[in-house]
Formats: structure tokens, sequence, C-alpha cells
């Protein structure tokens, strides 16, 4: 089959050229568009770094070749050129700064529905998520987050909501439409003692046939042959410095890396492929709270998932994997300095994050323990007017908003007096109209034109894949 004539009559040919027509490439990068040429796509593989902007990719492949020698398995991707690349538009219908779950629904559904909302239109329509068409195909379908699976990016690939908020409610939709792997954060939204309908949707997923799995081991000795729901955390799963700097939390969580290999070897076998999404989703909780320990080493835990599905992509030849983000927040980099190489570095002794640090502190707590705690984390020493500052936070004194940030902690001035020492700046604690990151690798990347909306995406991954769009 000629995949450029496959929906010649359909909705991906009514997208022009965007689609169409590969890019201009250099030789080498036209031997690769040659080899993947025509080939259909089995498998696809979508990995997310939610609320990432370049700057959190720049500095973390910085922050690697500067510590390991060796940067990002991403940007070794360009460097090879391995991968075709784009620029994305991720604006939803309602803003020209998009949240998560428009810009999820916008790759899920193929339109632009308004924030908040999950592959619900402006007039109230509702569309067929991706992931579903795909399960309707015959293929397997998952996803792998750090957050609650109920959360937004994962969401949008699988279900149709009105509200992102509506988490039990999306954990209800899971039960019925049987995925096949469903890994992340969420107990609060599955578990009988938590939920406020007293509803036990662990039991009625085991009724289903699922193996529940809520920690590491458990994860490790599963069987294969089940679907699988595994929740590992309340909400969002611990930042992966934090994980790492605990034995406890290193023996019971397990990595982004390790779930993504879970996944794709519970759905690699079967005969008619698998689709899986991967969301680094505390990179984007990160960078709300301008906490640069939480936003690098999840970007590396990011980067660490982009190797295992591209060991398996480059072995089994019939994968193709999706490397983007969501849309940018906070923007942060590194400002320059007479001491910025040094003082970037220091981020290397860095043992917490901010979020550690500062949900260890109350109103009882005195200088000398502020002072302490941060040397701990961050191997600096803070003044003691600093030390007040942060402080006067939880005394009423001062409150501080934000996302993910219900305890008003002082995140924002934690990173202000960070940046003296790191030099590292944010612009904001909130999302950005950032145009987005695009990678592609294997059959179907041939088809990525340089500059695309984020709707296209939902049609290429159709068209790599010979997935007709008339459901």
């Amino acid at each position: 089959m000629n995949r450029r004539n496959f929906f010649k009559n359909g909705s991906l040919f009514a997208l022009g050229t965007t689609l169409i027509n590969p890019f201009e490439s250099t030789a080498n990068e036209l031997d690769l568009k040659d080899f993947h040429k025509n080939k259909k796509a089995k498998n696809i593989i979508v990995i997310v770094s939610d609320g990432m902007s370049i700057g959190t990719l720049n500095m973390t492949d910085i922050y690697l070749n500067r510590k390991t020698g060796k940067g990002s398995n991403w940007l070794q991707l360009y460097k090879d050129k391995k991968v075709s690349r784009a620029m994305m538009d991720m604006a939803s219908a309602s803003s020209i700064v998009t949240d998560s779950a428009a810009a999820s629904s916008s790759w899920g559904s193929g339109f632009r529905v308004k924030n908040g909302s999950l592959n619900i239109g402006v007039n109230g329509e509702e569309y067929l998520p991706i992931w579903q068409k795909f399960q309707k195909a015959g293929k397997m379908a998952g996803c792998v987050t750090t957050v609650p699976i109920t959360h937004a990016t994962p969401a949008g690939f699988c279900i149709a909501s009105k509200s992102r908020n509506s988490q039990e409610g999306i954990a209800e939709l899971y039960l019925d439409l049987k995925f096949d792997v469903m890994l992340g954060g969420g107990d609060n939204y599955f578990s009988a003692e938590i939920r406020k309908d007293k509803r036990d949707l662990y039991k009625e997923f085991k009724a289903k046939g699922f193996t529940v799995v809520t920690n590491k081991s458990e994860l490790e000795k599963c069987t294969l042959n089940q679907p699988i729901l595994g929740v590992f955390d309340k909400e969002g799963l611990p930042y992966s410095k934090d994980r790492e700097s605990s034995k406890e939390l290193v023996k019971n969580i397990p990595t982004l890396a390790e779930l993504t290999q879970k996944a794709i070897d519970r759905m690699k076998n079967h005969p008619k492929g698998f689709v899986l999404q991967v969301e680094a989703g505390k990179v984007d909780w990160a960078a709300h709270g301008n906490d640069v320990t939480g936003l690098i080493y999840d970007q590396v835990a990011h980067d660490e998932a982009i190797k295992v599905a591209m060991d398996f992509a480059e072995k089994d030849k019939n994968t193709l994997v999706i490397i983007t983000t969501d849309h940018g927040n906070a923007n942060p980099g590194i400002v320059y300095g007479k001491e910025a190489n040094a003082q970037f570095d220091t981020i290397q002794n860095y043992t917490q994050t901010n979020d550690w640090i500062l949900n260890g502190i109350g109103k009882e707590t005195s200088v000398k323990q502020v002072i302490d705690r941060i040397e701990y984390a961050n191997k600096f020493v803070l003044n003691e007017d600093e030390a007040k500052e942060i402080l006067s936070y939880y005394t009423n004194i001062k409150t501080e908003e934000g996302l993910y940030n219900a305890r008003h902690l002082p995140l924002k001035a934690l990173g202000e007096i960070q940046k003296k020492r790191n030099s590292v700046g944010w612009i904001s604690t909130d999302h950005s109209a950032d145009y987005t990151e695009l990678a592609m690798y294997g059959p179907g990347s041939e088809l990525l034109s340089p500059f695309i909306k984020n709707t296209d995406l939902h049609y290429l991954m159709l068209q790599a894949a010979e997935v007709e769009n008339n459901f």
C-alpha cells in the first residue's frame, strides 16, 4: 500500500502538505527517511515531558555533559541525525497558552478543545480518543506516568470528560475501557479508603482480570499475560532526586524507565502491535515550583525512558517513537554571570528537591533549622535574613500561590535564593505559549514537516499505523 495515498479520501489528506511532504533534508537524513518510507508502524510510543520549556531540555543536556561527559539521549538523536525534527504549535481552543488537558486532547482527538476539558469540543461534542481508536483496530494500549494515571496527559489519550479534575470518574472510565497497561500514581482515585463514594476500584479491576500492583517488587514479579494496573503513590510519584536519596523509595518506587520497560514487555508480542504513552509528568510540577532539582532530575528520568523506547524501536524496526512536550512552563535557563559554570555545577551536589525542603519546615522551625536543612539538601549556607524570609511564609505574613502548591509554600522565593548560587533563572511559575520540540524515529517519521499544529499529530499517528479515521 502506498502510505501517501492511504488517507487520500480522509481527514489527513485535508491537511494539505502539512504532513504529506517531508521537509528538505541532508543526504544522511534522506537515507534515514528512505529507510522508513512506506513502512507501516506496528507500534507507537509517545514520550512526553510535561511542561518542558526548551531551557529545561538545554539545561539537562548541559548538566549531563558536565557531570558525565555525555549529553542527553534526546539531543544525541539530533546529533546522530536519527530523527525527524519539528516545532509544534500547542495552542488550545481557548488560549494561546494551553494547559495539559487541552494539549493532550489535541493529540487525542485531532481537535483543539478548551483548557480544562478532555476531548470535548467547544460546542460540547465528544470526540473518540486516539487510544480507543487503536483499541478498536486491535492493538494493545497503555499509559505510563509519574503523576496520577488519571491526570490530564494520559487521560487525553484515553477518555473524554468535561473536566480534567474529575479524576475519580476518569478512573471509572479506565475500568470500563480496560486498557492493557496503566502505571503511575493516583491511589486517591482508586482506593475505597480515600474515594468519596468508598468504591473499591482495585477490587473491580481485579474482577476484570487485571493484576494490581502497588510497589516495585510486585511490578517486577507480575506476569505479562494479564492487563496491569500499577498505582505507586497517593498522587504523583516522588521526584527522581528525592527517590534516589531514599533507600526506602528506591526499594518501593519504580523509575519511569522501569515502568516504560514493563509496559513494552507486556505488549510487545501482541500480533497487531501496541500503542504506549509515557509521561514525565512531574517536570511540569517542578517548573510550577521553580524547583531546579525536581526539574532537571525528572527530565533526566524522561531521558532514560527515551533510551528504553529507542533501544526497543531500533531492534524492532516496526515502532514509531515520538518524543515531545505539551507546553513550556516557567521558561528556566542558565543566566549569564562570571561564575555561571561553577555555580551551575553546584546542582550536581543537590540531594533533595525544594518540595522536600519546604515540606519539612513549619511555624515551629527555627532559623538555624532552616539553614541546616537547606545546607543538607543543597550544600550551601543561607544567611539569617534569607532564612527569616523563608520562615515568614509559614507565619501568615506572606502566602505564595501557584498550581500544585496547596500549602502555599515559598517555592518561588527559594528558587530566587538558589539563583544567586546556581545561575538558574525563571520567568514565572506558570505555563507559557512556547512552540514545542518534536522528534520522531521509525516508520511514519518521514511524514513530519518542520512545523505542525498539535492536532496534526493525531492524524500522523493514524496514517503511520494505517488505521482509518472512520470510528
